[in-house]
C-alpha cells in the first residue's frame, strides 16, 4: 500500500459555533454582526470543504484566536429581508469506511426553513455522503440557528465548523499509524525558521 502524504494543511482541532443578528443597514453588517454574535468576527474566514481528519478532536471552548488569523472553516449562511423566515445549519459526524479508516464528514444547509426542516436535510446529506464512500455513519450532530427577520432589519444567520489555526508541531504529526503516513516537508524548514526567529 502506497504511503498516504499528508501537509502543513492539516488541523488537530475543531469547534462549532453560530450566532444570527439583524441590521438596519445592509445585508452585510447583518452578516458581520452575527459573526461578532459567533466569535469568529477577528478570523479572516477562509471557506473549506466537508472533510475531518481522521485524529482531528472537536473542543467545546471556543479559543481567542489572534485578530487578522487566516481561519479555516465550513460556514453556512442564510441572510434574510423584513418578514421572512431563515435558519442555517452544519451536520457533521464520523464515518468507517470499508477498511476500518475513521474519518469525518461536514454537510451545510440553509434556506426559508425552520429547525426540523434545516435538521431533516442535514441527516439525508450526511447520510447521502456516508452511502457513496461505501461508509457507515457512526455517529454525526447538527448545530442550527434560525430567526424571523423583524420589519425595516436585514437579518443574517451563521453556523461554522471552525478548525483551530494549529503549529508546526502539529501538522509534522502522523495521524493513526505511523507507518501509512508520510509528512510533506518542502515548506517546513523555512516554517520553523520563521517561528524561532519570532
Amino acid at each position: 500500500m502506497d504511503k498516504l502524504v499528508h501537509g502543513i494543511f492539516l488541523p488537530k482541532r475543531f469547534f462549532l459555533t453560530s450566532g444570527y443578528a439583524t441590521s438596519p443597514i445592509s445585508p452585510l453588517n447583518a452578516f458581520d454582526a452575527a459573526l461578532v454574535k459567533a466569535g469568529i468576527a477577528q478570523c479572516n474566514l477562509v471557506h473549506v470543504s466537508s472533510i475531518i481528519p481522521p485524529d482531528a478532536e472537536r473542543i467545546e471552548s471556543r479559543p481567542n484566536i489572534t485578530p487578522g488569523t487566516i481561519t479555516f472553516c465550513v460556514l453556512a449562511r442564510m441572510d434574510g429581508d423584513p418578514g421572512e423566515r431563515i435558519g442555517a445549519g452544519i451536520g457533521w459526524g464520523w464515518i468507517e469506511t470499508m477498511d476500518g479508516t475513521r474519518y469525518g464528514l461536514i454537510a451545510e444547509a440553509r434556506g426559508y426553513k425552520d429547525k426540523q426542516a434545516l435538521e431533516r436535510e442535514l441527516q439525508g446529506k450526511l447520510h447521502e455522503m456516508a452511502r457513496v464512500r461505501n461508509s457507515k455513519l457512526t455517529y454525526s450532530e447538527t448545530k442550527i440557528e434560525c430567526l424571523s427577520v423583524p420589519k425595516n432589519r436585514y437579518g443574517c444567520a451563521v453556523v461554522a465548523l471552525v478548525y483551530v489555526p494549529w503549529e508546526v508541531e502539529d501538522a509534522r504529526r502522523a495521524p493513526l499509524n505511523q507507518n501509512l503516513y508520510t509528512v510533506n516537508t518542502v515548506r517546513q524548514p523555512l516554517l520553523e525558521k520563521q517561528i524561532k526567529s519570532k
